[in-house]
């Protein structure tokens, strides 16, 4: 859906309330074989998938998939094997491993539960696959281990996998079909969804009907702590939220989603982390791209100066920082153009880091100039380009 889709859908509800749906799964899914086929399309078919297996494990395949093993890197799983320790353990086990995946005998490991905090308190349980498992691509059979006990994970799928949106998707298209047949105007992406309706009296009288086809049709739960009932510019939506200029709803960046991008930013800047300034640059370059190329359908060119300039001033405290003794940060001053005088009177400043990236001598030789010959990315300009396009 691109932004003028989402504003003439917001448009016709700017006066009302969305429902925000988050849903749990908690179904087990199973793969159903076909009882009624014939013995030789079942030879057939196994004939077909043991082929297919082969071609699978072939030396090229593995290698491939090993390649994006490593460029993933990632955590270990519950056997603590780390992504550089992979090849090796192959090179001794590959011959045992794949005839395990020939005869349909491999089984994977448990996944690693890992909890990550929710920006809105509670914690998110994420599951970690062992680094081989991750080559093997076998999740499904896994179960789970929490505190170094094997548990079988009869419901849903572990998070963090690419099963969890996919698995939405299909058990929420009926309740995309029942609110097509009420006459609903709604959004939904995976597990999150808004109705619209115009009023708060309708939308707590739809808020309990649907929670109740959620629950009893769909046998799944809603999360209470994330449902609500509310105008469209309070709630957050896959990180966006909306206001309204000249009777025109727009979109807009939901505050949260600034407060995590900059704890982002705060991580890579902190001047104490002993890393290279193009190291910093290139991981804030990756964060950053990603980040305006998201959010570049909202109206946020105000915004993006101003991550702009704060990015700019912790950068310009990093720099500081890593000039340490007095002679070096005299000589690049006078490097980057400041009189004799004025670089000596600088580098033998008592100024804290932070109030320091802030002054008119820093300003004047760390310029956006600068930034950009030594590689950072304006989110200024990327919006430009993003949002225009």
């Amino acid at each position: 859906m691109d932004s003028k889709d989402m504003q003439r859908l917001q448009t016709t509800q700017q006066r009302g309330y969305p429902l925000n749906r988050e849903m749990e799964f908690q179904k087990t899914t199973e793969v159903h074989s076909i009882s009624s086929a014939s013995e030789d399309g079942r030879n057939e078919v196994q004939r077909y998938t043991s082929k297919m297996l082969e071609m699978i494990v072939e030396r090229g395949n593995m290698r491939a998939a090993y390649k994006r093993v490593v460029a993933n890197k990632g955590s270990h799983g519950v056997d603590g094997m780390e992504v550089d320790e992979l090849l090796p353990y192959l090179k001794e086990n590959w011959p045992t491993i794949k005839q395990q995946l020939l005869e349909g005998k491999y089984k994977p490991q448990p996944v690693r539960r890992v909890e990550i905090p929710k920006p809105d308190g509670g914690v998110r349980l994420l599951g970690i696959p062992t680094v081989l498992d991750r080559l093997i691509r076998r999740y499904l059979e896994s179960g789970v281990m929490i505190n170094g006990i094997k548990v079988s994970t009869e419901e849903g799928t572990p998070q963090g996998g690419p099963l969890s949106p996919l698995l939405a998707n299909i058990m929420l298209d009926e309740l995309d079909k029942e609110l097509e047949k009420r006459g609903h105007k709604f959004c939904r992406y995976a597990d999150d969804c808004n109705i619209y309706v115009r009023s708060r009296s309708a939308g707590n009288r739809v808020m309990k009907s649907i929670k109740k086809f959620i629950e009893s049709k769909l046998k799944l739960k809603v999360n209470e702590a994330k449902s609500a009932v509310d105008r469209p510019w309070r709630r957050k939506f896959l990180g966006f939220s909306f206001y309204t200029k000249e009777n025109e709803v727009r979109i807009r960046i939901h505050e949260k989603s600034i407060k995590r991008f900059k704890e982002k930013v705060r991580e890579i800047t902190n001047r104490n982390k002993g890393i290279s300034m193009e190291n910093r640059i290139k991981r804030l370059n990756q964060i950053t791209t990603g980040w305006v190329n998201y959010f570049g359908l909202a109206d946020a060119k105000s915004i993006m100066k101003t991550l702009d300039e704060w990015i700019r001033r912790r950068l310009r405290a990093c720099i500081w920082k890593q000039w340490k003794k007095i002679k070096t940060k005299h000589d690049n001053l006078v490097k980057l153009g400041v009189e004799e005088q004025k670089a000596w009177e600088y580098a033998n400043t008592r100024k804290g880091y932070w109030r320091i990236s802030n002054s008119p001598i820093l300003n004047k030789t760390l310029t956006n100039k600068y930034f950009e010959s030594i590689g950072y990315k304006s989110l200024s300009q990327r919006y430009l380009i993003v949002h225009n396009s």
